[in-house]
């Protein structure tokens, strides 16, 4: 696909407020777009595959940055910046892939792909905290240890899911909207 000057101020749009509204701190944990953006962004730049990694992974960061910004003004109880977290940013990257993928844009692929993206994430994310990869060593290294790994997890799937599906819809319609937006003449009375 072709990105123009104007499809960029878009996607940064998109990557900016998919920021801003996962530092909002009322929101559900596990709500939030950035497993949406990172598919989002592998199916819309595959032909521009280290811009489709970045855009999520700039979203990640400018929200860490907000969340240390108010945990260092005491005003959130979440850091932005902690040991590891470098593993979470290829976590997160890695679900730019499902986006490469997908062979055409539709409703029923995207929907599809919003279910196993974040059950995916789940998986490696909750696998890389019992194995104490992002600097949580919680868990014994032990069968009993994974599990509960992903006991502590479950909590947060569900919303997970239906942020990915939520936002995959609001991310592609806008972005078939922007982009199959015709100009109609205005006819002077």
């Amino acid at each position: 696909m072709k990105i123009n000057k104007s499809d960029i101020w878009v996607l940064v749009i998109m990557v900016v407020v998919a920021a801003l509204y996962r530092a909002i701190p009322s929101r559900p944990f596990g709500f939030a777009p950035q497993l949406a953006l990172a598919f989002f962004s592998g199916a819309i730049l595959r032909d521009r595959k280290v811009l489709a990694f970045v855009l999520p992974l700039l979203s990640m960061f400018i929200s860490d940055l907000l969340y240390q910004g108010l945990h260092s003004a005491g005003l959130s109880p979440i850091w932005g910046f902690y040991p590891g977290m470098w593993i979470d940013y290829a976590a997160y990257a890695s679900v730019t892939v499902f986006g490469f993928f997908m062979k055409k844009i539709n409703v029923l692929n995207v929907l599809l792909t919003a279910l196993a993206a974040p059950t995916y994430f789940f998986l490696l994310s909750n696998f890389l905290t019992w194995t104490g990869l992002n600097g949580f060593d919680m868990y014994p290294k032990t069968f009993g240890g994974l599990m509960a790994a992903y006991t502590a997890g479950l909590p947060f799937y569900p919303y997970s899911v239906l942020s990915t599906v939520f936002f995959s819809g609001v991310l592609f319609g806008s972005w078939y909207f922007i982009n199959h937006r015709s100009v109609k003449p205005v006819i002077a009375a």
